[in-house]
C-alpha cells in the first residue's frame, strides 16, 4: 500500500512495493541486545566527521534523558534520529530494528524534497524563471490542456497556491489524489484539473502541487524525476539506496513515496543549510535556496499547530525552547518524519517513524525536537 499523507487525511492506492533487506545478520548484532543502535564514536563513512554533544554545545544529561525516553517509549515505531550541527554528526540513533543502511517512507516530507530538486534542475539551466506559467512547459503535447494553467505560474504550485480544484483533504474535489494516483500515467489527467479560485490567492494543501512540479522537471530533463534526483542530486551526496514510486509511464509520484535512510534525509537537510552545495559543488541554484529557506509566502498559525507560515513547500516556524529563540524551516510527512534545518545554529535533525495513521507521530517527533532545543546550552 502506497499512502499520500498530510496530518490526518489517508489517500490509498496499491501498487508493486520494492523493499530492500540488507545483511540481516549485521542488522541482528547491533540490535538484540539494545532497543537502539548508537554509532557515535564508530568508523565514520568518510564523508561527514563525528563530534561530541559537548563540542556542539548540547547538555550531555538533557539529551541521555532524550534518548532513554525514547528506548523505552510504549509505542515501537520510531526509526532513527540525527543530528548533524556545524557539519558534524552530533547524534546517530536508531530504533526498533532499523539502522543506518534502514529505508522508510518519509511520506509527504517527499514533497520538500520535490521542492529542492527544482532548484536544482535550475542550477543545471534546466528552468529559468518561476514566474513561467505550467502550461508554457506542456504546450507541445498532442492532447488538450487546461487553458487556466497559463495563468498559474511555477511559484503558485511551490507555494501549494494555484487556484485550482484539488484539496488533499476533500475527496470531492477533481483533483484529489484518489483520482489519478493508479493510473499508469497521470500527466493528461493532472494537466486538465479545473480550477476553482485565482492562482497565488489562497493556500490550499493538495498532492497535485508536489506532481506539477515533477511532471515540469520530468519535462525538462526528459527523465523520471527518480532518475534525474539520482543522477542530479542523490549520487552526488552518496546516498545510494532510495526508493520512490514511479508509474508505467515512467513518471515519479512526487508528492511522497520516497523512501530514504535518516542519515540521506538528514544530508538533504545539510545541502539546504549549505545554500545547495556539497563541497565545493554547487547541486542547487544559491539564490534558489535562499528563498527557499526565507520565503513565507501564507500564514498558517491558525491552522497548523507546528508551523507559522508556508513556502516553496517547506514549513517556517520561530519558537522559543527553554532559553533558546529559534527560527527554524522542516520538511513534514505523516507517521512523524520531520527534516528541520536551523539556519542560525547551523544544525540539522532528521527524524523518522513509521507511525502512520495513528496521529501520535508528530506530536511525539515535535516533542523529540523540542527536548533537543531545549538542551542547547
Amino acid at each position: 500500500m502506497f499512502l499520500f499523507r498530510r496530518n490526518s487525511i489517508n489517500i490509498q492506492y496499491t501498487s508493486t512495493m520494492k523493499h530492500l533487506f540488507i545483511l540481516f545478520g549485521v542488522l541482528f548484532f547491533y540490535c538484540t541486545a539494545m532497543h537502539s543502535q548508537s554509532v557515535t564514536g564508530l568508523l565514520n563513512d568518510g564523508e561527514l566527521p563525528f563530534a561530541s554533544l559537548e563540542d556542539a554545545g548540547f547538555n550531555r544529561d538533557s539529551i541521555d534523558t532524550l534518548l532513554s525516553l525514547l528506548e523505552t517509549t510504549e509505542h515501537r515505531d520510531f526509526r532513527g534520529l540525527v543530528v548533524i550541527k556545524d557539519q558534524h554528526i552530533i547524534l546517530e540513533e536508531y530504533y526498533n530494528t532499523y539502522w543506518r543502511n534502514s529505508i522508510l517512507d518519509i511520506r509527504s516530507a517527499g514533497k520538500s524534497i520535490s521542492a529542492m530538486l527544482l532548484g536544482v534542475a535550475m542550477q543545471q539551466g534546466m528552468i529559468e524563471s518561476l514566474d513561467h506559467s505550467i502550461y508554457s512547459y506542456f504546450a507541445d503535447e498532442t492532447f488538450q490542456i487546461n487553458q487556466d494553467y497559463q495563468k498559474i505560474t511555477l511559484r503558485d504550485v511551490l507555494d501549494m497556491s494555484s487556484g485550482l480544484d484539488a484539496d488533499t483533504d476533500d475527496p470531492g474535489t477533481v483533483g484529489f489524489a484518489g483520482n489519478w494516483i493508479a493510473m499508469d500515467d497521470w500527466k493528461e489527467f493532472i494537466l486538465n484539473v479545473p480550477s476553482s479560485g485565482k492562482p497565488g490567492e489562497k493556500w490550499v494543501y493538495a498532492d497535485i502541487h508536489a506532481l506539477l512540479i515533477g511532471l515540469v522537471i520530468e519535462k525538462v530533463s526528459g527523465m523520471s524525476l527518480r532518475d534525474f534526483a539520482t543522477e542530479k542530486l542523490f549520487r552526488p551526496l552518496g546516498i545510494s539506496q532510495v526508493y520512490w514510486y514511479t508509474n508505467a509511464s515512467n513518471q515519479t509520484g512526487a508528492a511522497g513515496n520516497l523512501y530514504l535512510s535518516t542519515l540521506d534525509f538528514a544530508k538533504l537537510g545539510l545541502l539546504v543549510l549549505n545554500e545547495g552545495s556539497w563541497g565545493d559543488i554547487q547541486l542547487m541554484d544559491s539564490i534558489y535556496t535562499t528563498d527557499l529557506i526565507n520565503h513565507k509566502r501564507f500564514d498558517l498559525s491558525e491552522y497548523f499547530p507546528f508551523a507559522d507560515a508556508y513556502g516553496y513547500m517547506w514549513y517556517k516556524t520561530s519558537r522559543t525552547f527553554g532559553k533558546n529563540h529559534l527560527n527554524y524551516l522542516f520538511a513534514s510527512g505523516n507517521g512523524g518524519n520531520h527534516l528541520i534545518v536551523v539556519p542560525d545554529q547551523h544544525m540539522v535533525i532528521a527524524l523518522t517513524s513509521s507511525a502512520y495513521g495513528p496521529g501520535y507521530g508528530q506530536g511525539r517527533s515535535y516533542a523529540i525536537m523540542s527536548r533537543i532545543f531545549s538542551a542547547l546550552e
